[in-house]
């Protein structure tokens, strides 16, 4: 089934907008815990592509040395002649990596559509017109919303071939048990044959990774205390941003990297009608980034219902594209 897509097509989730739920839940919680997927507002998208920018930022580097030198490897893995499918890239941000492998896959004339998904519009908005200029043959359809209702969506589009791509380490940003069961539920909505591509970054001196999320410019801390922000403006809240400071970690055994908020005084915050009590030196967890051994990348493609089928490393072997194939 060959579909064509016009590349002004948006397609965005209409279901209800859970935000202002999730954050209650959240800070109700012991110990109490925000989702990192609520950073990515305009000013949060603004922040992670600076945070992608810094020298320390390694993920960025590696995973693009892959993108861009190693291109026509993945394309052979991913695609064969003649075949069509879909190319449907989960948390697709702006497309930096992944638009060399497009490019490759346009040079070749493969039949294929790319589907964006991604939680912010602004962000799709920029990739979809920038992907027009670069591109303009690239037949695109972005869908804006939750990975599994836009994974739904786009699965149900077309009866091709299904290549998803979930890159940056973004696999890493859930705990063990999420990841384990997010493998599972992508891997339920695909048939036999279809692949999963998913970036890994690998474990490594533990300096070099804490001092990725800990940088001196401080710009990971206003990433993280920029959803603050966003509470206060979204959910009238009352926030003194300047009363919590940014706290990184890193354990080289298990892998967890993990930042916090950390109240630095007896406060309460308003959220809405509700009243929000912090103790001084009271922790909000927000974001866990979790570093792979090549030993848990395979349990886990196994425990999932995947079969590996090629990993392609970087030059420093910091990070790798394990492709797995259902």
């Amino acid at each position: 089934m060959n579909v064509q897509l016009k590349q002004d097509c948006h397609f965005k989730n209409d279901g209800t907008d859970n935000f202002g739920a999730d954050i209650l839940k959240g800070l109700s919680a012991h110990p109490k815990k925000l989702s990192s997927k609520y950073f990515y507002d305009k000013t949060g998208d603004r922040l992670f592509q600076q945070i992608m920018a810094m020298p320390e930022y390694y993920l960025t580097n590696c995973e693009l040395d892959i993108f861009q030198n190693k291109t026509e490897e993945l394309a052979k893995a991913i695609s064969n002649i003649n075949e069509s499918f879909d190319l449907i890239e989960l948390g697709a941000g702006d497309a930096m990596k992944s638009s060399y492998l497009l490019k490759n896959l346009v040079e070749k004339g493969t039949n294929f559509t790319y589907m964006p998904i991604d939680i912010s519009g602004n962000i799709l908005s920029v990739l979809q017109e920038n992907l027009k200029k670069k591109l303009p043959e690239l037949e695109i359809l972005p869908l804006e919303g939750e990975y599994f209702d836009m994974l739904d969506k786009a699965t149900g589009i077309s009866k091709r071939k299904k290549v998803v791509l979930f890159l940056g380490g973004n696999i890493g940003n859930m705990e063990s048990e999420e990841a384990r069961h997010f493998c599972n539920e992508v891997k339920r909505k695909l048939n036999a044959g279809d692949l999963f591509l998913v970036g890994f970054d690998l474990k490594k001196n533990p300096n070099t990774i804490l001092a990725a999320y800990n940088d001196p410019a401080g710009i990971t801390a206003s990433f993280n205390l920029n959803l603050l922000t966003r509470i206060n403006r979204e959910l009238k809240a009352d926030f003194k941003v300047e009363n919590f400071q940014h706290y990184q970690n890193y354990d080289p055994i298990s892998g967890a990297c993990r930042s916090f908020l950390v109240s630095l005084c007896d406060q309460e915050v308003h959220v809405g009608n509700h009243l929000v009590y912090f103790k001084r030196d009271e922790l909000i967890d927000m974001e866990i980034s979790q570093k792979f051994s090549e030993q848990d990348i395979k349990k886990l493609a196994g425990d999932s219902g995947f079969h590996i089928l090629v990993e392609i490393k970087d030059t420093k072997n910091w990070f790798v594209d394990s492709i797995w194939m259902v």
